[in-house]
């Protein structure tokens, strides 16, 4: 009986150590197969995110590459910008001059300040002195006009006879004639201009009034807040 109870003891701790064994086995089983488990899925995500980090890398070399053309294209725009610009300036410095030849020319009715000067005969000749000694003749207004080119005058007339390129002005007696139109004294010379440039410009010493005064001839100068000049007949300007 109790070598029986002896033999079954012993089955019962073998039974007990089988047990034991053979869940230390499957534990170290199914360890080993989730550790390969683990190692396969870091294997899948580290391609994954190797992938994901060459497609970043060639989105942003890409990207360079575009803003490098964007870069290029910007500088292409801002030259032919200012190329645009200056070509603009030219159109419109043009086309100022042009306004500013026709107003030369007598196209254009101008009006602007500027100053009068009147030229008259000497109220007094001696007995013994010759009369056309003390009368206005075309020198003294060529004089006159001159100066005022000189000084920047836009435009010029002689009694309201406004002045072009081909103006013409003699001398006959006491009276002048302006491109065939004749005028008696006084002469009232107008011009468009900057005041404080034309006015100091005659009266410099020794210049045009100074002359003026030494051959007798009465003059006098004002300033014009405004002076309205009318554009010039095709006629009067081809006749001229």
């Amino acid at each position: 009986m109790k070598a029986i109870l002896k033999l079954r003891g012993r089955y019962v701790i073998l039974s007990l150590i089988f047990l034991v064994l053979g869940f230390l086995i499957s534990y170290s089983y199914q360890l080993t197969k989730e550790k390969n488990s683990n190692q396969t899925l870091s294997t899948e995500q580290w391609d994954e995110e190797y992938e994901t980090r060459s497609l970043l890398i060639e989105e942003e070399k890409t990207n360079k590459t575009l803003q490098e053309e964007l870069y290029k294209k910007q500088e292409e725009v801002k030259k032919i910008e200012e190329s645009l610009k200056s070509e603009k300036q030219v159109y419109y410095n043009l086309v100022e001059d042009v306004e500013k030849y026709r107003m030369y020319v007598g196209d254009l009715p101008v009006k602007g300040k500027g100053v009068e000067i009147s030229l008259e005969d000497a109220s007094y000749v001696p007995d013994s002195e010759n009369v056309n000694n003390y009368i206005v003749h075309e020198s003294h207004i060529f004089k006159v006009i001159n100066e005022l080119y000189i000084s920047g005058a836009d435009a010029i007339s002689i009694n309201g006879q406004r002045l072009s390129s081909n103006s013409y002005i003699f001398c006959n007696g006491p009276v002048i004639t302006v491109d065939g139109n004749q005028f008696p004294a006084p002469f009232v010379i107008s011009a468009i201009g900057d005041p404080s440039v034309l006015i100091p410009a005659l009266n410099i010493v020794g210049g045009v009034i100074d002359q003026l005064t030494y051959d007798n001839i009465v003059v006098s100068v004002q300033e014009k807040d405004e002076i309205k000049m009318d554009p010039l007949l095709q006629e009067q300007k081809t006749s001229s």
